[in-house]
C-alpha cells in the first residue's frame, strides 16, 4: 500500500516538473491532514463530544476491571487454605468474570472506533471542502497532503486551519 502512495507521489511531481516547465506559474500547496484533524476547533468539538458520550462507560469499564482485578489478587492470596472444590469454583467463576469483562471491553473499543470513525468522515468531508474553496479562491493548480518533505512555503494549512475554524 505505501508503494502505492509513492508511486502516486512520483507521478504527481514528474506532473508537477513537467507542468512546471510549460507554465509560467504553477501554484502548488501543501496541506497537512494530521494538522487539520488535530488542531481545527471542528476536531476538538468531535474530540470533546467523543470523550462525553464514552467517559461514563470508560470509567465503568476502569472500575469493573480494578475489581476483577482485586479479586483475583484476592483469590491467590486465599487459593492455598481453599478447599479443593471451592477454589475451582472460584477460578471457574473469575474467568467467566474476566470474559465477561474482556468481552465488554472488546465491544466498548469497536464502538469508540466506529464513532471516531464517523467524526473523522465528517471532518474528512468538511475539510476536503474549504481545502478545495482555498485552492480555488488562491488559485492553486495542486494541493498535495502527507508529503515527506515540502519547502514550507507552499504550506497552506494555516490557510485550510483559519478557513475551517471560520465557517460556520
Amino acid at each position: 500500500m505505501t508503494s502505492f502512495f509513492r508511486l502516486i507521489a512520483f507521478t504527481a511531481a514528474m506532473l508537477v516538473g513537467s507542468a512546471v516547465a510549460h507554465a509560467e506559474e504553477f501554484r502548488i500547496g501543501f496541506i497537512n491532514t494530521d494538522r487539520v484533524f488535530k488542531e481545527s476547533n471542528s476536531a476538538k468539538q468531535a474530540q470533546a463530544k467523543l470523550e462525553q458520550e464514552f467517559s461514563k462507560r470508560e470509567r465503568e469499564l476502569n472500575e469493573a476491571g480494578n475489581a476483577l482485578k482485586n479479586a483475583i489478587e484476592k483469590f491467590e492470596r486465599e487459593a492455598p487454605t481453599m478447599a479443593e472444590s471451592q477454589r475451582n469454583t472460584r477460578q471457574r467463576q473469575l474467568g467467566e468474570q474476566d470474559r465477561d469483562f474482556q468481552r465488554k471491553r472488546r465491544e466498548f473499543q469497536e464502538e469508540l472506533n466506529a464513532r471516531k470513525n464517523e467524526e473523522l468522515q465528517v471532518l474528512q468531508e468538511r475539510a476536503i471542502r474549504i481545502i478545495k474553496q482555498v485552492a480555488e479562491s488562491e488559485k492553486y493548480d495542486l494541493v498535495i497532503q502527507d508529503m515527506v518533505y515540502i519547502n514550507p512555503k507552499h504550506d497552506i494549512t494555516d490557510k485550510v486551519l483559519r478557513a475551517i475554524n471560520n465557517a460556520k
